[in-house]
C-alpha cells in the first residue's frame, strides 16, 4: 500500500497520492483503488485517511471565531459584513449601540459606514442563514488604526505556531499588537509604520513557507536582520 508523497508535501490536482487500502478524505478522490488530489494543497495522513489541505480556500464560519470584516451594506436594522466567507455576515444595530435602536431616528452610517473595518465574533451560524456577529466583548468593534493584511485562512494556525510560539515571537521582536482574524484577515498595530511593516513581512514569509521546517528560527533571524539594517541606517 504505497504512498507517493510525504506528509505536508505540495500536490496539484490529478497527482497520485496513495494506492491500496486508503480512504479518500478532504480534497481527494478515489479511482481504481488509487487516491488522487482534487485541489492544490498539502498532503495530510490521518491513519488510513488521505486529506489535502487546500492552499487557497474560503473561510468557513464557526461559532466563537473572532473575525475581521468590511462593512459592505447598511440595512434597515444593521450592517452586512464581508468576512471573506462564501456568505456575508450580519451585525445588528441592537448589538452595537449601547441603547435601544430607533430605526426612525438613528443614522447607522454615523456608527459604521460602508468600507469600515470591524473586529467581531461569530455568535451563530448553521448554514441555513447568514452568520450573526457580535461586538459586545472587549477588543471588538470598529478598527480605527493599524495595518490590515490578508492571508489564506488555512495558514492562520501556522502564524500562531505551536502553543502560540510563532505569534508570540513576532509580537516580542516587533513590539506590535497583532490580532489574528480566523478568516485570514490580520490587524497589526505598532509604535511605528516600520514596526508594522516588519511584522507584515514576517507573516507574509510564514504564509509563503508554511510547509517548510525550521520556520520559526528563520523568521526570528529575518526580523533581527531587518532591525539591524534599520539601526545601521540611523
Amino acid at each position: 500500500m504505497p504512498t507517493y508523497f510525504e506528509r505536508r508535501q505540495i500536490v496539484t490536482p490529478g497527482d497520485l497520492i496513495a494506492e491500496g487500502d486508503y480512504v479518500a478524505g478532504e480534497n481527494t478522490y478515489k479511482e481504481n483503488n488509487k487516491i488522487y488530489a482534487s485541489r492544490i494543497g498539502l498532503v495530510e495522513y490521518e491513519n488510513k485517511k488521505v486529506n489535502v489541505v487546500a492552499l487557497r480556500a474560503f473561510y468557513i464560519p464557526r461559532v466563537g471565531d473572532t473575525v475581521i470584516g468590511t462593512v459592505v451594506e447598511i440595512g434597515f436594522n444593521g450592517w452586512m459584513v464581508d468576512i471573506s466567507a462564501p456568505y456575508q455576515a450580519i451585525l445588528r444595530a441592537s448589538n452595537v449601540l449601547s441603547r435601544p435602536f430607533r430605526p426612525q431616528k438613528d443614522d447607522l452610517s454615523q456608527v459604521l459606514d460602508v468600507g469600515d473595518l470591524v473586529v467581531a465574533k461569530i455568535v451563530s451560524y448553521d448554514r441555513t442563514r447568514n452568520p450573526q456577529l457580535s461586538v459586545g466583548e472587549p477588543g471588538l468593534g470598529k478598527v480605527t488604526r493599524g495595518q490590515i493584511m490578508k492571508i489564506t485562512p488555512t495558514k492562520i494556525p501556522r502564524v500562531i505556531g505551536r502553543k502560540g510560539s510563532m505569534i508570540s515571537m513576532i509580537k516580542q521582536e516587533t513590539g506590535c499588537h497583532i490580532l489574528l482574524g480566523l478568516n485570514g484577515v490580520i490587524l497589526i498595530t505598532g509604535k511605528s509604520l516600520e514596526d508594522e511593516r516588519l511584522a507584515m513581512m514576517a507573516i507574509r514569509k510564514i504564509e509563503e513557507e508554511s510547509h517548510t521546517r525550521g520556520l520559526t528560527d528563520r523568521i526570528t533571524q529575518m526580523i533581527r536582520e531587518e532591525k539591524g539594517k534599520k539601526g545601521g541606517e540611523k
